[in-house]
């Protein structure tokens, strides 16, 4: 073991201060940690673990490039602990994951233990997350998660601080997770395979962490990247599962950002946020998991994200048939272009609640552009323009989730530009009321609205032009129910095959009809980004 009083991190700014046009955009103040005291550490360059306590696993110093730490076994929960019993601290190291043994692992850094069966933890999960946590001796206990880049057989910086009752999770050097929790006081530092082969190295623990972040309002050129004024019309705008309405950041700070890993961390942090997408950020491939209470908004008309999606919601599980209480709400994507998404752009699950899809430019995708499933309800969805793309938006999981839908999908589509997307415009399953009016419908080559599995759509003000069946609910497997009243029917269009009754949405919220006959040149001009 080896002291050396020197912090090896170098810190980065999380969110980068950017020009936007002739503005300066002002993301984060950043202030510098200074003086910080090295408690330990340990970078196993004279061959032992001398110091160190383990329990479980099979922990030996090993050759990885250099001197490291290695527990090898996935078959065990291994711990190791070292150093006193410090209150304050930052507990630091590089991580290298090998292997996992089941979903739900992870390998991680311990702070604050007050033995190898309690104590606070930051680990790398097998599922590309971060996952922040305590064990109270017991199974773990998670705190809160965040989107992280993980790779297995790769090195990864891993800190956690502990400071008062403040948990700080960072992943090379990006905040990802957050939480307040008074369980442990003090303790020691530590390391962990939770059912996980890992190898560290360089552990270092002080007495301060790391910049001091404070986000402030970015000055921005005027209504760019301005909060929506009012409320959303439709479904998103009521009160219902404990949320009156959705509302811009929940109050929360402002951040801009124009990388992957500035956004990553701020849509996966916790506690609400609004966060100004400069530019067009490339995503990693995949879906990335936006949390409660966020605002994301593009800056301009030229800012959005291409080769990863957005996921809302909870991970996917059959078991689970009634709103948890841990179920994202309170989000809103407005005036982003997205493109070349490796799967769905925007996947909605898990009674998921009080989201609002507006302004948004959506194309050249891979599965959905708009997916909403899963129980997932009271979401408006308007003034997006679609394009370029075949299996535009689902409502609703398959036939088999009647356990999960029935009751719920209460979804509003609004002022949207359907623009020769051929299918799902949208597809629906089981949801009631779901309200599609006043958008614009052109050469949808398959279908327009298709209504099954027992829904009930209210088709009303819109304009169809060269859509041959506009609204059906025979479409394909079990029927639904469907009512189209008011809308137009232009150059060789068919007409509404529809049947049954609906709820009336207006029993959940109030909206205004426009002539439909405007509605062709109000869309055209209103729809998509940089109209806001």
């Amino acid at each position: 073991m080896r002291s050396n009083n020197q912090l090896h991190a170098a810190w980065r700014v999380p969110f980068i201060a950017a020009a936007f046009a002739t503005a300066l955009v002002t993301a984060l103040l950043v202030m510098p940690s200074a003086s910080a005291a090295t408690l330990f550490s340990d970078d196993f360059q004279d061959g032992d673990a001398a110091g160190w306590s383990r329990s479980g696993g099979s922990w030996s110093v090993v050759t990885d490039g250099s001197p490291a730490y290695r527990q090898s076994g996935t078959s065990a929960d291994a711990r190791a602990l070292a150093g006193s019993g410090w209150t304050d601290q930052a507990v630091q190291a590089r991580v290298k994951p090998i292997s996992y043994n089941g979903s739900g692992r992870y390998a991680a850094v311990l702070a604050r233990a007050q033995s190898t069966s309690s104590y606070y933890f930051l680990g790398l999960t097998n599922a590309g997350t971060a996952v922040l946590g305590k064990r109270t001796g017991g199974a773990p206990i998670t705190l809160a998660t965040g989107s992280a880049t993980i790779t297995p057989g790769e090195w990864h910086t891993v800190r956690l601080e502990a400071f008062g009752s403040t948990l700080r999770g960072f992943v090379n050097d990006v905040q990802v997770a957050t939480a307040t929790d008074t369980t442990f006081a003090s303790g020691r530092a530590g390391l962990a395979g939770y059912y996980a082969s890992a190898t560290f190295d360089d552990v270092l623990v002080t007495d301060l962490g790391g910049p001091t972040v404070s986000p402030t309002v970015p000055t921005i050129p005027p209504g760019s990247c301005l909060p929506p004024a009012g409320s959303p019309v439709g479904f998103a705008s009521v009160n219902a599962w404990g949320q009156n309405g959705t509302t811009v950041g929940a109050g929360g700070p402002t951040v801009a950002v124009d990388t992957a890993a500035e956004f990553l961390a701020a849509i996966g942090q916790q506690g609400p946020l609004t966060v100004c997408v400069l530019g067009t950020i490339t995503l990693p491939s995949g879906m990335h998991n936006v949390t409660s209470d966020k605002t994301i908004l593009g800056v301009g008309a030229t800012s959005g994200l291409t080769g990863g999606g957005l996921n809302i919601g909870l991970p996917a599980d059959d078991s689970i048939t009634t709103p948890p209480a841990n179920a994202v709400h309170n989000v809103i994507i407005r005036n982003l272009t997205f493109r070349g998404a490796t799967d769905d752009s925007i996947n909605v699950q898990m009674f998921s609640h009080h989201i609002w899809i507006d302004h948004n430019d959506l194309a050249n995708g891979y599965d959905g552009l708009i997916d909403i499933k899963r129980g997932s309800s009271y979401i408006t969805v308007s003034w997006n323009h679609t394009h370029n793309h075949t299996k535009n938006m689902l409502l609703g999981h398959d036939d088999g989730n009647a356990a999960q839908d029935v009751g719920r999908l209460k979804v509003t589509y609004h002022h949207n530009w359907f623009d020769r997307t051929p299918q799902r415009n949208p597809r629906v399953r089981f949801g009631e009321p779901v309200h599609v009016f006043n958008n614009y419908y052109v050469y949808n080559t398959d279908v327009g609205v298709a209504c099954q599995a027992d829904a009930g759509c209210l088709v009303e003000g819109n304009y169809f032009e060269r859509v041959e069946e506009p609204v059906t609910n025979s479409y394909a497997g079990p029927s639904g129910r469907c009512v189209a009243r008011n809308n137009v029917f232009t150059d060789d269009s068919g007409t509404p095959d529809c049947s049954g009754t609906v709820q009336e949405p207006s029993t959940y919220y109030s909206y205004t009809l426009a002539d439909p006959t405007t509605i062709k040149t109000a869309v055209m001009s209103g729809a998509g980004v940089g109209k806001i």
